[in-house]
C-alpha cells in the first residue's frame, strides 16, 4: 500500500490556519475572507486560462496527477537495487535466459520492456536507446502535465487583480448608494487575497512538489537502465552494487 503522504497535509493545514488565524487576531471575521463572487472569478480564471494554453491530454493528466500531493508515486530504490542484484547473479549462474521468469511478475511495463529487451539479447546500446526513449517521452510529457499547477500560479494573481478592478469599478457605479460600496470593496481586496493565495499557498506548492516526484521517478528509471547494462555486459554483482549505489541517496 502507498504511504500517504502528511506533510502536504499539515502544510496546507497549518497555512490555511495562519491566514485565518492572523485574521481573527486582528479582529477581523472570518466570514469577510468568504466571497464566492471573488472566489468565482479567480479560480474560475484561472481554470480558464489555463485550459487554454494547454492540451485535453496535458490538462487532465496535470490533475490526475495531483494525487501524488498526498499519494505519491513508489519510490524505494533500495529495493530496486537489491532487485537488480539479485537479477545479476541469478544471469551469472543460469545466463539471461534465467531472467525470463521474472519478466511477468513485474508491473512496469518499463522494467517489463528493459527485461524482456535483455532476456532476448538485445544490444546494450539498442537496450540503452530504447529505454531513454521511454524515459524521455514519460519525463517530457509529466513535466508539461505539472506546468499545468505551475502556470496557474502564474495566473491566478493577475486574475485576483482583474477581479480586484471589477469590484472597484462596481463600488464607483455605486457611489450614490452607500449600501452597495461594502461588497464591492470587499470582493476587490478578497479577490487579491484568492488570487495571490492559491497561488503562492496552493497552485506553486503543487507544482514543485510533482517535478520532485518526476525527478524521482526518473532516476528509478535511470537506475534501471544502467543495471540492466550491467547485467547484460556481464558485470560482477558486486561491482553493480558499487555502480548503483550512487542512485541513492
Amino acid at each position: 500500500m502507498q504511504n500517504f503522504d502528511k506533510i502536504s497535509l499539515f502544510g496546507i493545514i497549518i497555512a490555511v490556519a495562519a491566514i485565518v488565524g492572523g485574521q481573527v487576531l486582528e479582529g477581523g471575521h472570518i466570514s469577510s475572507l468568504l466571497q464566492i463572487t471573488a472566489f468565482l472569478i479567480v479560480i474560475g480564471g484561472t481554470v480558464g486560462a489555463v485550459m487554454l494554453q494547454s492540451s485535453p491530454s496535458t490538462f487532465m493528466t496535470g490533475l490526475r496527477l495531483a494525487k501524488w500531493i498526498f499519494v505519491p508515486p513508489p519510490y524505494h530504490p533500495h529495493h530496486q537495487l537489491k532487485l537488480i542484484i539479485d537479477w545479476s547473479q541469478a544471469s551469472r549462474k543460469g545466463g539471461l535466459l534465467a531472467l525470463e521468469a521474472q519478466i511477468s511478475g513485474q508491473k512496469d511495463p518499463f522494467i517489463q520492456k528493459g527485461l524482456q529487451m535483455l532476456v532476448d539479447g538485445a544490444e546494450p546500446e539498442a537496450l540503452r536507446h530504447a529505454l531513454e526513449l521511454d524515459i524521455n517521452t514519460y519525463e517530457e510529457h509529466t513535466r508539461r502535465s505539472a506546468k499545468v499547477w505551475e502556470a496557474a500560479g502564474g495566473y491566478a494573481p493577475t486574475i485576483g487583480i482583474l477581479g480586484a478592478v471589477m469590484g472597484l469599478i462596481h463600488v464607483m457605479e455605486n457611489l450614490s448608494d452607500p449600501s452597495k460600496l461594502g461588497a464591492g470593496i470587499a470582493v476587490a481586496f478578497v479577490a487579491t487575497i484568492y488570487g495571490v493565495g492559491s497561488a503562492n499557498l496552493l497552485f506553486l506548492p503543487i507544482a514543485n512538489k510533482l517535478k520532485a516526484h518526476i525527478e524521482n521517478q526518473v532516476a528509478l528509471k535511470e537506475m534501471m537502465i544502467d543495471g540492466l547494462i550491467a547485467i547484460a555486459n556481464g558485470e560482477n554483482p558486486r561491482l553493480v552494487e558499487s555502480k548503483l549505489a550512487g542512485y541513492i541517496v
